[in-house]
């Protein structure tokens, strides 16, 4: 597929979420993308945890098929439902544990051990997305797209 038709077709569709950057490091089958600010997070509903909100700059890192120059614009296209994906297990889902933790060791230990239970359960569960961390790569397929000027 041409360049024009793969941008006409993620830029009509509203299933991705879109941020601009640029080219900033390159690597042997990636590249790293520096994001700009993004007006669509204006109108996201997770942005209020979602750290693509924030006004500083931020990188990325994408595996890359097509080649890139330093410095070269781009844009980063990311399904949305694979984002809310991302949001549940970075967000809700360590919540839902510390959670859940506090509750069942609240009848078994006294508060003070309950909560650092509810604490410590967090070390190993960032600690597996860490050993994970290919997988979900994987998973959540980012598409890059060079922006060129007509």
């Amino acid at each position: 597929m041409k360049f024009n038709q793969t941008y006409h077709q993620f830029t009509k569709n509203d299933v991705f979420v879109r941020h601009d950057g640029y080219v900033s490091k390159i690597n042997n089958n990636s590249v790293t993308v520096t994001l700009k600010g993004n007006i669509n997070c204006e109108a996201c509903h997770a942005k209020g945890s979602c750290s693509m909100a924030e006004t500083e700059a931020k990188q990325i890192e994408v595996d890359a098929s097509e080649t890139f120059q330093l410095n070269d614009n781009v844009e980063v296209f990311l399904n949305k439902s694979l984002g809310l994906k991302a949001v549940f297990w970075a967000y809700v889902f360590p919540f839902i544990l510390l959670i859940s933790t506090l509750v069942i060791s609240y009848m078994y230990v006294d508060e003070w051990l309950a909560g650092l239970l509810s604490l410590a359960i967090l070390i190993p569960y960032y600690t597996i997305l860490f050993v994970l961390r290919q997988t979900f790569k994987k998973a959540f397929k980012i598409s890059v797209l060079k922006i060129t000027s007509s």
